[in-house]
């Protein structure tokens, strides 16, 4: 007989104040017969609302990958079936920087289709989840019609929608049925967490705690104006501080789910020179974690990582976008509830997987739905306009991008900007060149670049701000950059910066030029940049101290006009921002 099965959320701290009460039946005590519980955990992460298979991901050898909701399902269902006794969990990043079948629906369709696989918790709320802010991401799990259609005074019913479509989707959105979690996501105002902090689900009587968090990093990542009211804690001290509320609740068992990772260097079930972020972390955790799930980094690892006690912990990553899954093996000891083995491999969500029919035609009616705007011809190119950067920062696409921007604000009327800059983290796919349809462009593909929806904003700087905010690209700055983040620059607007320079002293101030001329310190300039960036995104203090800011179009419409007027579009050379050793 199949073992009861139970979920527990912490009740506490949640923003709603209503609790979260144990659901289902408590299992007999275990079977003394029995000494060994086997469970099977499933998880994926870095999701971002990829409901159709990635035309995009790099075979490595590999040339049945696929991914893919449908395929996803499918592969899932077979881990299923090897132990009935199973959890699947995503690692953050559901939602958010998604496709337009998703994203055309507010992502309703990716929380829709994660309820249809059984998602059990989404057992972290990665940094993507709050690109349109905390009400926004609390909708997502309560459901509610999304405000801007409220406002409109429309209904959240849709038209033309097939029986299973309209029996979901037809009526008020319903919310996650799996549960969000976020442990060191505090409210300022009521001082609790914004989800619950951790999740609990029990087999043969043997408890497995989850706790999940995001990076703590992430008003860095995010508009500022969305979680301006948000605390992100530091993610081992939230953790260290769980584990004995766990262990006082008969949790020997405890999983630590992260939107944080590493970078391995090579190997998809190994961690070779593993860099990042991810072994720190690992390296300060209680000895009582017994496995990590980690995400952000879209990288793939499955490996052991020393902790605090220097023992080595399975850590987890399964790349993105539903390409791969990480299956993982836990052994529990039947008496004590301890984890006496972990083991896990990551599995390829490839094309000789029978998509489940389900969610293939979720996938195909939100497909009918939206192919009207995604067909739409808005320009042509002659070759891929590539995001990938050169030696020096820049790239094809970021300096189209830039320019699109600069053409969109120029005029007086729109703000009279005279440089733009675009941060590189905002171009979310290559603009690639398709011989088919002879290098046309598709609306698809532009929103595809940037699905943000972010807005174009207009504010002067003096010149010694602009020199500023380039130092502020590079490590060792008050901004904190991780890495070097170069901002990509419109036409006539060039510098040069010092790759061996110190902190704060890396560009030369007298090739910062705009039109042919030095930029001045004490003289004015007009700016364009995105609202993202504009709040101080990426760190990029900078931004917030231009004056006389103002709105201007969004920057995906700026992209479609460029490309309407301008094509056929050719990259040009890379010369804007140069490099020195």
């Amino acid at each position: 007989m199949n073992p009861s099965i139970i979920v527990r959320l912490l009740a506490v701290s949640t923003l709603t104040g209503a609790s979260l009460l144990p659901a289902g039946r408590v299992c007999a005590a275990p079977d003394a017969a029995a000494p060994a519980i086997a469970v099977k955990i499933i998880a994926m992460n870095d999701f971002h609302g990829n409901l159709r298979p990635p035309a995009d991901f790099p075979s490595n050898g590999v040339p049945t990958v696929a991914g893919g909701v449908a395929r996803l399902a499918a592969r899932i269902r077979e881990l299923r079936a090897a132990n009935p006794d199973n959890v699947l969990v995503s690692a953050g990043d559901l939602i958010g920087a998604s496709p337009l079948i998703s994203a055309h629906f507010q992502d309703e369709p990716t929380i829709e289709a994660m309820n249809l696989l059984g998602l059990d918790f989404n057992a972290v709320v990665g940094n993507h989840e709050f690109d349109k802010g905390r009400e926004e991401l609390l909708r997502m799990q309560r459901g509610g019609c999304h405000p801007r259609l409220e406002r409109a005074g429309r209904s959240c019913r849709e038209k033309g929608l097939s029986p299973m479509i309209r029996s979901k989707v037809g009526r008020k959105f319903k919310g996650a049925s799996f549960r969000f979690l976020a442990a060191n996501v505090f409210d300022r105002k009521s001082g609790g967490t914004l989800f619950p902090a951790y999740g609990i689900k029990q087999f043969h009587g043997r408890k497995i705690g989850f706790i999940g968090l995001t990076l703590k990093t992430t008003p860095n990542l995010v508009k500022p104006g969305g979680v301006k009211d948000l605390e992100f804690r530091d993610e081992v001290e939230t953790v260290n501080a769980l584990v004995p509320v766990l262990r006082s609740q008969a949790i020997e068992a405890i999983v630590v789910l992260i939107h944080e990772g590493g970078h391995p260097g090579g190997g998809s079930d190994g961690c070779p020179g593993l860099s990042g972020p991810i072994a720190g972390i690992v390296r300060r955790l209680d000895p009582e974690v017994d496995l990590v799930i980690s995400g952000h980094t879209h990288e793939t690892y499955a490996c052991r990582l020393p902790n605090a006690a220097g023992e080595p912990v399975l850590v987890t990553s399964a790349h993105d976008y539903g390409r791969l899954v990480s299956d993982i093996d836990l052994v529990l000891d039947a008496n004590t509830g301890e984890v006496t083995s972990a083991v896990a491999r990551n599995l390829v969500v490839s094309r000789d997987v029978q998509p489940e029919p389900l969610l293939t035609r979720l996938v195909e009616d939100y497909g009918r739905l939206s192919r009207p705007v995604e067909e739409r011809i808005i320009g042509r190119i002659t070759a891929t306009f590539s995001r990938t950067l050169d030696d020096a920062g820049e790239s094809a696409l970021g300096d189209l991008i830039a320019d699109a921007q600069l053409e969109a604000t120029r005029s007086r009327r729109h703000g009279g900007a005279a440089i733009a800059f675009m941060n590189s983290g905002g171009m979310r796919a290559d603009l690639s060149h398709a011989p088919e349809r002879n290098g046309w462009v598709r609306y698809r593909e532009a929103f595809d670049i940037q699905p943000f929806g972010g807005t174009l904003v207009t504010m002067t700087l003096t010149g010694a701000q602009i020199e500023q905010l380039l130092e502020q690209q590079f490590p060792g700055c008050p901004n904190g950059q991780p890495a070097n983040r170069i901002l990509q620059v419109s036409g006539g607007f060039e510098y040069t910066w010092n790759a061996g320079g110190e902190a704060c002293d890396k560009v030369d101030p007298a090739s910062i030029r705009l039109g042919g001329k030095p930029v001045a310190a004490g003289r004015t300039y007009r700016i364009a940049t995105n609202d993202f960036l504009a709040d101080g995104g990426d760190g990029f203090t900078v931004f917030t101290q231009g004056t006389d800011r103002r709105a201007a179009m969004p920057e995906l419409s700026a992209l479609e006009r460029y490309l309407g007027r301008h094509s056929p579009l050719t990259p040009g050379t890379l010369r804007r921002i140069i490099r020195r050793p």
